[in-house]
């Protein structure tokens, strides 16, 4: 038997000893393609049906799964790992010690279209770029959208779900964790060790701070200060919502009896 201060700690650092074995891969399987001006370090794993372009850098010990591309001018640092399917566009720089999972696409083109007279739109060219610092996890088809100008950023150490929209010059602060099928609109600045639910919808252009909590489902659009906790749709404190929550159930009930007061009353005169 052995004893440790922390099981669930202990327990992790199992697991990721046994992950390690299982990505201990390296060599360049065929077909695949590595442009021209493409440099890499050691122990690259390549997998088959891969692309990589032209004056790409890609760092040490990195594992590139099966049918993924990587875009021309893009850096890669040590230790990253790309699964299968992943999709990393043109000019994306992606830190040390980062998971891209499956289908994850980075550095696609924001939503960025200006309205003409005769109700058409023309589309606003995506000349940007998205930076993924060090030790960022990012779930299976999470998209990532590249800056209009300047970049999108992802800060060290945030970790996204599966199925999340980062729109166009987001700034996602240090050590923020975000649950699955939450969207954020364009240009949104959010700060370090925040906690934001699922199926949450935040707004473009808005400020929300440090070590905020969203509730799941919350549609936050205003800023948000540091130390917020707030859930609701638009969304609102926290506490004042669940006060709030016990009379929404009793809403019938309350009209009810006002009309049956109001009827009262009306009989009286």
């Amino acid at each position: 038997m052995v004893l440790v201060d922390d099981a669930y700690k202990a327990f992790t650092k199992i697991l990721e000893y046994a992950n390690q074995i299982k990505l201990m891969k390296s060599g360049i399987e065929q077909p695949s393609v590595v442009s021209e001006g493409a440099v890499y370090g050691t122990d690259l794993y390549l997998g088959s049906f891969s692309y990589i372009g032209k004056n790409t850098v890609i760092g040490n010990n990195v594992k590139i799964y099966p049918n993924s591309f990587v875009g021309d001018n893009v850096e890669i640092g040590d230790n990253t790992v790309l699964f299968a399917g992943a999709r990393i566009y043109s000019e994306t720089i992606i830190g040390k010690n980062c998971v891209i999972h499956s289908g994850t696409i980075i550095g696609s083109d924001g939503f960025g279209f200006a309205p003409n007279p005769d109700g058409t739109y023309d589309k606003i060219p995506q000349i940007g770029n998205v930076i993924i610092e060090d030790d960022v996890e990012i779930g299976s088809c999470t998209t990532v959208d590249r800056a209009t100008l300047g970049s999108t950023i992802i800060r060290k150490g945030v970790k996204l779900d599966n199925q999340i929209q980062i729109a166009h010059n987001v700034e996602i602060g240090e050590h923020t964790v975000i649950a699955s099928q939450t969207g954020i609109a364009g240009s949104t600045k959010i700060g370090r060790n925040c906690i934001i639910g699922g199926q949450v919808g935040i707004v473009g252009h808005i400020t929300i701070g440090d070590n905020v909590r969203i509730q799941a489902q919350a549609g936050v659009g205003r800023s948000v200060k540091d130390g917020d906790m707030i859930q609701g749709s638009p969304a609102m404190p926290y506490n004042d919502f669940s006060k709030s929550y016990v009379y929404f159930k009793k809403l019938p009930a309350i009209v009810k009896e006002l009309d049956d007061l109001k009827k009262g009353i009306n009989d009286k005169i």
